[in-house]
């Protein structure tokens, strides 16, 4: 591939600031604007593995405050431990203060069982959950009036006023065959996270092809990818760097991930990430370590710099 990637866009989770307080955290989100990324990352979890996380729509909301333009996506909210309808509100209510700055990446989590349970929530129903959550929050969030007779929901007349004034693009994760097909019945993009290149290219076209079986029509998609790196001026400093975090986050060994996760020089990262870029993948949300944070914003901005000449 040669010339100029024109729809590509580099994303990140904003690195801690060096001083508490939203005057920091708001430079840190304008260093970020300023070396060139294009949306600000957030996650999600109630209470991760003893109890960790942070709530999803309220760091976008607060992140969308402290910034007056950077778009905030999820990467990803965990729609199913949450009601849908109380969830259209939310967004409504963020869209109507940043409206067209918001990207809902959604997904089913699971790998602490323990959490979902603390919601109430049977682990073995999350992908039919989901199902009936998106059948639900999608046209809510179109402003639509719902009736709804679902496994988990039903709704009568139900509607959320005033709607997003701009389309809430929604895209679903997950590396399964079912996110896959629910992304093309239901979403507006399938993000991936550990894959291949080769294995985003089939499941991006899979769902396309479930989206036309479903009679979608035209679907503006939104195909992305969710991608832990460490950054640092040598490679085993970046590699130690987003290991420890990783293996702190989820209770695994690195090596079980490591194929995946880029680590080096903005360089070496942009490198390893080109292969997706051919693939047809033009969304990355970098979830990025580095023995010193204040270099992430430039090293991010870097490495879209790198992918969009590639």
């Amino acid at each position: 591939m040669t010339g100029v990637v024109t729809d590509l866009r580099v994303g990140a989770i904003p690195p801690p600031p060096a001083e508490p307080g939203p005057d920091a955290q708001a430079a840190v989100l304008q260093a970020m604007a300023d070396a060139g990324c294009d949306h600000l990352v957030v996650g999600d979890h109630v209470c991760f593995f003893g109890g960790w996380g942070v709530d999803g729509l309220v760091e976008a909301t607060a992140l969308s405050m402290l910034h007056p333009a950077l778009p905030v996506h999820t990467s990803v909210y965990l729609l199913v431990l949450r009601h849908p309808v109380v969830v259209a509100r939310q967004i409504s209510t963020l869209a109507l203060r940043a409206p067209g700055r918001l990207v809902l990446g959604v997904g089913i989590g699971g790998e602490d069982r323990d959490e979902v349970r603390a919601c109430s929530v049977d682990p073995s129903t999350r992908g039919r959950r989901m199902d009936d959550c998106l059948a639900v929050l999608r046209p809510l969030l179109a402003g639509s009036t719902v009736d709804h007779a679902g496994e988990f929901f039903s709704l009568s007349s139900v509607s959320i006023r005033p709607a997003p004034p701009a389309p809430v693009p929604v895209v679903v994760g997950g590396r399964s065959t079912a996110a896959v097909h629910r992304a093309g019945r239901f979403g507006d993009g399938w993000l991936g996270i550990w894959v291949s290149p080769e294995r985003f290219a089939a499941a991006t076209s899979e769902a396309e092809a479930e989206a036309a079986e479903a009679g979608r029509g035209e679907v503006d998609w939104q195909h992305g990818m969710t991608v832990w790196c460490g950054v640092a001026d040598d490679r085993s400093s970046a590699t130690e760097a987003v290991s420890r975090a990783m293996e702190g986050v989820y209770g695994l060994p690195f090596e079980r991930f490591a194929r995946y996760v880029p680590a080096g020089t903005p360089a070496d990262v942009a490198e390893a990430l080109r292969p997706y870029v051919e693939a047809g993948c033009r969304t990355f949300n970098l979830l990025t370590q580095s023995p010193d944070p204040s270099m992430i914003p430039g090293a991010v901005g870097e490495v879209r710099r790198l992918l969009a000449t590639a």
